[in-house]
């Protein structure tokens, strides 16, 4: 194959750690926030006292917020899920931080163990959902901070109804 770089990367970029920089107290690029993430996820003591259940509805805690961001630690017990949304103007990392989480797009469904992450842009559209028998606790940064999280109407498959004839 010839082109300008003969350069491939295959699998998952987050993956090269000496590719990730540090985290700076206030980071600015996707690289740096999942720095950030790593960081929090790696200082168990900074959040493992602070989560709680609700067999009523997902639990969330702002941890940390920033110039411009927001860090939240949320909780799942089996059978809680977002709803398919999006983010509104934010970019985002998930990163599974105990049990495992299943996130779902319109590509495919994705089974997220612990470590675990998710780098996503404004306007990505997916369902997060514990589809397992524990609980599991993930950690979600947004750039710029949330202000908006619009859900979208889950696609069926369609009906007899549905189809129109030719």
């Amino acid at each position: 194959m010839n082109s300008d770089s003969d350069l491939q990367i295959a699998g998952d970029i987050l993956e090269v750690q000496h590719l990730l920089q540090p985290a700076r107290e206030h980071p600015s690029t996707v690289s740096e926030f999942v720095g950030l993430a790593r960081s929090v996820a790696a200082d168990r003591a900074r959040w493992a006292g602070i989560v709680q259940y609700d067999s009523a509805s997902r639990w969330y805690h702002r941890l940390h917020q920033g110039p411009g961001y927001e860090v939240w630690l949320l909780s799942w017990v089996p059978g809680q899920g977002s709803g398919l949304h999006d983010h509104g103007r934010s970019s985002g990392v998930l990163t599974v931080l105990e049990g495992e989480l299943t996130e779902r797009t319109e590509g495919g469904t994705r089974a997220l163990g612990a470590g675990a992450q998710r780098a996503f842009a404004p306007g990505y559209v997916h369902e997060v959902v514990n589809d397992s028998l524990e609980p599991a606790v993930s950690l979600h940064i947004y750039y710029p901070g949330l202000t908006e999280m619009p859900m979208h109407a889950t696609q069926s498959a369609p009906t007899a109804e549905d189809v129109v004839p030719a």
